[in-house]
C-alpha cells in the first residue's frame, strides 16, 4: 500500500504583519518545533478521519464551552474537505483529469491553535502536498500559497493574507512584497514577489506562546479592513509604515546588523499597537519579553510573541517571567 505522508510547519512573522492583506511587505520564518501532517493512502470509498483535534466527547457542558471558546466551533475536517473541492475546481479549470482511485486521508497537527501560528493554513499546505502527490500533479510553488488562500478565504470565510502560505509553502525565511506592481497570475492564481533568504542570517530567536488566554483570528482582525478600505488614514499609515520597517530589516538582515534588526521588531509591534486595540495579557507579554533585554513583536495574529534575545543568561530570564505570566518559551527550529 502506498503511504503519502506531507507535512507542513508553523510560522513566525517576523516584521511587517499583517500588512501583506494591505500591499505591504513582510518577512516570515518558518517554525519546525511545530507541524501539521496529513496522511493519504488508497481506499474504497474516499473516507476523512476525524482527529483528536475534531472533539465529540466531552466531560460537561462547561468542557465544551471551553473547547469552543479556545479552538471554535470547527475542528481541521472542514480544512481538509474545503482543500480537496479546491483542488478540483483548479484541476478543472487546468484541464488536468484526475484518476478515479478513491482514499482516505486523516490528520494530526501540534501546532498551538488559536494563537496566530497558522495552523489551519498549515493542515490546509500539508493536504495539497497529499493531493499533488497522489495526482502526480505539480502545482507551480508561487501559486500555492494563493491557492491555500482561496480554501480559507473563498470556501470558509476566513480572512487572511499570504503570508502564512508563502511561508509554509517555500519555508525557511522569506521576504515578502505584495507592492500591486509586482503582481502576476500563474495559472489563474496571483502571485507577488517572494523572496528565500537564509534562516543562518536570522539573529537568535525565541518564541512565546499563551494557549489557555488564545482567541481565533477572525477575532483579532475586527474592523482594520474597513477601516483600511475606507480610506482611514491611521491604518494607511501604519500599513505603509509596516511595510517600510520590512525593507528595513531585510537590509539590515543582509548586512548583519541585529541590533538594527531587533529594533525593528520593537518598532513593528508598536505600530501595530498604535491601530489595533489589543488584548492587555498579550500586551504584557511583549513588555515582559522587553524588561528582559529581548524584543518583542507578535508572531502572527496575538497569543504568540516572537524576538531576538542575546545570550543564554537573557534567555532563561525570557523563559523564567513568561513562564510566570502563564507563556512557554522555546527556541523556534527553522532549518
Amino acid at each position: 500500500m502506498i503511504i503519502i505522508r506531507k507535512r507542513a510547519h508553523a510560522r513566525g512573522a517576523l516584521l511587517g504583519n499583517p500588512s501583506d492583506g494591505y500591499y505591504g511587505r513582510t518577512l516570515s520564518v518558518i517554525v519546525r518545533n511545530f507541524s501539521a501532517e496529513v496522511v493519504l493512502y488508497e481506499w474504497d470509498s474516499l473516507d476523512i478521519v476525524q482527529s483528536a483535534n475534531d472533539r465529540a466527547h466531552f466531560r460537561s457542558v462547561q468542557d465544551l464551552a471551553r473547547d469552543v471558546e479556545l479552538h471554535g466551533y470547527y475542528g481541521g475536517i472542514r480544512l481538509i474537505k474545503a482543500t480537496i473541492k479546491r483542488f478540483v475546481e483548479y484541476c478543472e479549470a487546468q484541464k488536468i483529469a484526475l484518476h478515479d482511485r478513491n482514499f482516505s486521508i486523516r490528520y494530526q497537527t501540534d501546532i498551538p491553535q488559536q494563537v496566530g501560528l497558522a495552523g489551519s493554513s498549515a493542515i490546509i499546505t500539508a493536504t495539497l502536498r497529499c493531493l499533488m502527490e497522489w495526482y502526480g500533479i505539480q502545482i507551480p510553488l508561487e501559486a500555492q500559497p494563493s491557492l491555500v488562500l482561496s480554501v480559507e478565504r473563498d470556501k470558509l470565510g476566513i480572512m487572511g493574507g499570504l503570508q502564512d502560505r508563502v511561508i509554509q509553502v517555500y519555508e525557511g525565511a522569506v521576504y515578502m512584497d505584495f507592492n500591486p506592481a509586482l503582481e502576476k497570475t500563474v495559472q489563474g492564481l496571483k502571485c507577488y514577489g517572494y523572496e528565500p533568504l537564509s534562516p543562518v542570517l536570522l539573529p537568535t530567536l525565541y518564541l512565546a506562546y499563551h494557549n489557555s488566554l488564545s482567541e481565533p483570528t477572525e477575532v483579532f482582525h475586527n474592523d482594520i479592513r474597513g477601516r483600511f478600505n475606507r480610506g482611514d488614514p491611521k491604518v494607511v499609515e501604519a500599513m505603509q509604515k509596516l511595510a517600510e520597517l520590512t525593507r528595513l530589516g531585510r537590509e539590515a538582515l543582509l548586512q548583519g546588523n541585529f541590533t538594527q534588526f531587533s529594533r525593528l521588531m520593537d518598532d513593528n509591534f508598536d505600530v501595530r499597537h498604535s491601530v489595533y486595540q489589543l488584548p492587555p495579557w498579550q500586551v504584557r507579554m511583549v513588555e515582559v519579553a522587553r524588561q528582559c533585554g529581548a524584543s518583542a513583536n507578535f508572531a502572527g495574529s496575538g497569543g504568540a510573541i516572537i524576538g531576538a534575545y542575546h545570550g543564554e543568561a537573557m534567555y532563561e530570564e525570557l523563559c523564567r517571567r513568561l513562564t510566570a505570566i502563564g507563556s512557554q518559551v522555546i527556541k523556534p527550529k527553522t532549518e
